[in-house]
């Protein structure tokens, strides 16, 4: 089994590279879907972060308002350290989980925005960046996930630097360019995962 860890800064493309090396025939582990299912209702998760932030942060749904609590925490270090004391420890289980269950011959892709954050990279045989300019990036969040300028800048400052995510890579992607750019680079990238697998 390779494992490869995959990280990048929100609005890099990280999400579409994962998407385009599991359609090649990787084991995608998402993080970001784990900590989704971490904190759904009935979990225990979901009744930690009530007990923290309040019942504020549930919709009428009794699920988790995401958008309440990134609000939050992207406003405030100890409130986001206290998020992450609850849910880090519960994607790390489950994840756990997942890659014991692949296949013994498989590209194993762990796809972790905070993984230079978090310092795992050396918990992974590869560590694939996605980098793309700042400008690019913001205008992405903007435009495609409708988020405000100050939401995003926000989100963007509470993460690793490209310069700290680029000195824990063993691979970079540069997704400034277009979609077929982006799909030679993952490619070459998928048959360099093989090769090494």
């Amino acid at each position: 089994m390779l494992k490869v860890g995959l990280t990048g800064g929100i609005g890099s493309g990280k999400s579409e590279v994962s998407a385009l090396l599991r359609a090649r025939g990787a084991v995608v582990v998402d993080a970001d879907r784990i900590a989704r299912e971490v904190v759904e209702p009935g979990t225990p998760g979901l009744a930690a972060v009530v007990a923290e932030f309040g019942e504020d942060v549930l919709l009428p749904s009794g699920g988790l308002d995401r958008e309440k609590v990134g609000r939050i925490v992207f406003a405030d270090p100890e409130r986001l350290a206290a998020l992450n004391a609850i849910v880090h420890p519960l994607v790390g289980e489950r994840t756990e989980e997942l890659m014991a269950a692949a296949p013994a011959d498989a590209v194993v892709v762990y796809d972790v925005p905070l993984l230079a954050e978090n310092g795992l990279a050396s918990m992974y045989d590869e560590v694939v960046v996605v980098d793309a300019p700042e400008e690019a990036r913001l205008d992405r969040l903007v435009a495609r996930r409708g988020m405000t300028e100050e939401d995003a800048r926000a989100r963007m400052a509470n993460q690793a630097s490209p310069e700290e995510r680029r000195a824990v890579a063993t691979r970079v992607i540069d997704n400034s360019g277009t979609l077929d750019d982006l799909k030679k680079q993952v490619d070459a990238l998928w048959e360099y995962l093989t090769r090494s697998a």
